[in-house]
């Protein structure tokens, strides 16, 4: 099994397979952001493939395929099929903004995707439209539908709760969620680039107890996904909600993922500068002995934990950048 310093096992990859996206969530993306990656220094799906594949033998068992939006990275399906079949990989998975999603859901689970995450941050229209910048609500609930007929499962709804913008809408979402099966997660705003340091953090301490109350919510023990996520299930054990809350009860100490961007750089952290390029090595003639020993080495630098309480302004990239 990979392990860090710190005695963390590493089992969960997320592959960003490009920083574009369709949308511009305010907390993620400038508006005007022109920064991309030019498309020669994407990873192919033959590096990916092998970056992979060299994690799964390493004992890295999830991976989840990320973005930017990942699904405007034309032929996504096929990458899928190729990864699903990876000896070791147990676990494929996509976050989504949902744009996409109803014309590739099935395309998707046929080619082994078991379980999507849509980026859901809120029910009201106007309000979706001022989040991401675009009137996007009508084709994210049609994708969650065809996430649900294709099969996917869980659906899980990921919800950014930003202070007086879509706060009063959180108990909504929670009924919506348990009323049509999708699993909610609540996250915490991380203050990441400009962007997430500008918008309004609320702490999710509060909101789990209201929500506790209202729904009668007790902590679950058993966990889903790999996540970081803290879930709390009502009594009867048929809906979840998962709180992610890096700033106000941050879970570093056990964080078992590390994430690939699309320009083959290894980030360590989220809240932190640590990274490794793997690119130079993959394009150089790198035997898989070489890129073993690099992945290892980049595992080595994973801080303990990330810097977002104690120096916020340190992180200077967008989420986007970073893959998810």
């Amino acid at each position: 099994m990979l392990s860090d310093r710190f005695g963390r096992s590493i089992d969960y990859l997320r592959v960003s397979v490009t920083d574009r996206c369709d949308l511009r969530c305010t907390y993620c993306m400038p508006k005007d952001f022109k920064g991309y990656e030019d498309p020669p220094d994407w990873l192919s799906f033959a590096e990916i493939e092998r970056v992979v594949g060299l994690f799964a033998r390493l004992g890295t068992s999830r991976v989840r395929l990320t973005g930017g939006e990942p699904l405007t990275r034309r032929h996504l399906p096929q990458l899928a099929s190729r990864l699903a079949a990876l000896p070791g990989v147990r676990d494929l998975s996509l976050s989504t903004n949902g744009t996409r999603l109803a014309r590739h859901a099935e395309a998707l689970r046929a080619a082994g995707v078991g379980r999507v995450n849509v980026s859901l941050d809120s029910l009201d229209r106007d309000c979706m439209a001022n989040i991401t910048g675009r009137d996007c609500l009508p084709s994210v609930l049609q994708g969650l539908r065809a996430a649900k007929a294709a099969g996917l499962a869980p659906v899980k709804i990921n919800m950014v709760a930003m202070r007086g913008v879509n706060d009063a809408e959180i108990d909504a979402m929670a009924a919506f969620c348990i009323e049509q099966g999708f699993m909610l997660r609540l996250i915490e705003v991380m203050p990441m680039g400009d962007t997430g340091r500008n918008t309004a953090y609320l702490n999710l301490a509060p909101v789990r107890e209201r929500l506790a109350r209202r729904f009668g919510l007790r902590p679950q023990a058993l966990e889903l996904g790999g996540g970081p996520a803290r879930y709390w299930s009502t009594a009867d054990g048929r809906a979840s909600i998962g709180f992610i809350t890096p700033l106000s009860q941050h879970f570093c100490a056990s964080c078992n993922r590390v994430r690939l961007a699309v320009d083959g750089t290894l980030y360590l952290c989220l809240g932190q500068e640590q990274q490794y390029p793997l690119r130079p090595l993959l394009r150089g003639g790198a035997s898989d002995a070489e890129l073993e020993q690099a992945i290892r080495a980049a595992i080595e630098l994973k801080p303990q934990q990330h810097d977002f309480n104690r120096r916020p302004e340190r992180i200077v990239r967008f989420m986007s950048q970073t893959g998810g």
